[in-house]
């Protein structure tokens, strides 16, 4: 293992159990956007669009359950929840926090879910140059247990049959033009 993927997984660690700042809609940044020019100095900012990034991927979560998911984008500061009906889905271009180093998307059944440590599956993310190094993990429980989730692209396959996360690492690493679809239920 190189130094590299060791601190990638230490930063998506982190990131899962992170208890960062909470935005709110009047923040004046709207949801699935990257904060503007206008937006607060103390806000993260986005990976700058260079001709060596000129497309840059989407993290997108689509829900196939039978209820609700309710996702919270989570870097040093955490944007207002996304409400994902059945048969709909969510995504956001990956973008670069600094303070953090990645973006965690929280995903709960529960409606206040991150707040009240309800099970969350954790879609994480770190966006370096070209590449994006992305992880799934469960904490609190597995709050889609007995339905599968699946990450696609990803090699090797990270698909959970059942719900529940298999023992050992689960980091993988992607183009950072690629769209990563997390697939609930």
């Amino acid at each position: 293992m190189t130094i590299y993927t060791a601190l990638s997984i230490f930063l998506l660690a982190g990131l899962a159990i992170s208890q960062p700042t909470v935005l709110s809609k009047n923040d004046g940044i709207p949801y699935g956007a990257f904060p503007s020019s206008a937006s607060s100095a103390s806000l993260p900012s986005a990976t700058p669009i260079t001709s060596s990034n000129a497309h840059l991927g989407r993290a997108v979560v689509v829900n196939h359950c039978q209820t609700p998911v309710y996702i919270w984008s989570v870097g040093s500061t955490v944007r207002s929840p996304a409400t994902v009906r059945p048969g709909n889905r969510h995504s956001e271009t990956f973008r670069h926090d600094a303070a953090t180093g990645g973006i965690a998307l929280k995903i709960s059944t529960v409606s206040d879910g991150l707040y009240t440590s309800a099970p969350l599956t954790i879609f994480a993310y770190n966006l370096n140059g070209q590449q994006v190094w992305y992880d799934l993990s469960d904490v609190f429980g597995d709050p889609f247990k007995g339905h599968s989730v699946v990450v696609s692209p990803a090699e090797p396959e990270l698909s959970w049959a059942n719900g529940v996360p298999p023992s050992g690492s689960h980091v993988r690493v992607s183009d950072a033009s690629t769209d990563l679809v997390l697939t609930l239920c």
